[in-house]
C-alpha cells in the first residue's frame, strides 16, 4: 500500500476502502461499495483488497466488527481512520479550489 503518510495523501482506493467501512461491511460488500460508488471506475480484486484491509488493520484505521462467521469477516473503521479519511476530504477539497483558480471553474 502505498499511502503517504507524511503528506496524508492516500490512494483513491484506500480512501474508499475507508469510506465504505463507515459502516460495518464484509469484503465482497466492499468491493461492491467500491464499485458502485465510481460507477465501476474502480474495481477491486480479492487479493488487493484483502492485502489492503490487513495493511489498514494494522495501521489502526480499521478493526475487525465481526468475525463470527469465518467466510464474512466484518470490518469497520476506526476512530483514527476517520481522522484519516476526513484529513484526505480537505486534501482533496483543497486540491479543487486550487485546480478551479488555475482553470476557472
Amino acid at each position: 500500500m502505498r499511502d503517504n503518510v507524511k503528506s496524508g495523501a492516500l490512494t483513491e482506493v484506500t480512501f474508499f476502502i475507508l469510506l465504505a467501512l463507515y459502516q460495518a461491511r464484509h469484503g465482497y460488500a466492499i468491493m461492491q461499495f467500491v464499485e458502485e460508488k465510481t460507477n465501476g471506475r474502480l474495481m477491486i480484486g480479492a487479493g488487493s483488497l484483502y492485502g489492503a484491509l490487513d495493511s489498514l488493520n494494522k495501521k489502526g484505521w480499521i478493526t475487525v466488527h465481526d468475525d463470527s462467521d469465518v467466510r464474512k469477516k466484518e470490518y469497520i473503521i476506526t476512530d483514527e481512520g476517520k481522522h484519516v479519511a476526513e484529513r484526505e476530504l480537505k486534501r482533496i477539497q483543497s486540491l479543487a479550489c486550487i485546480a478551479e483558480d488555475i482553470i476557472g471553474g
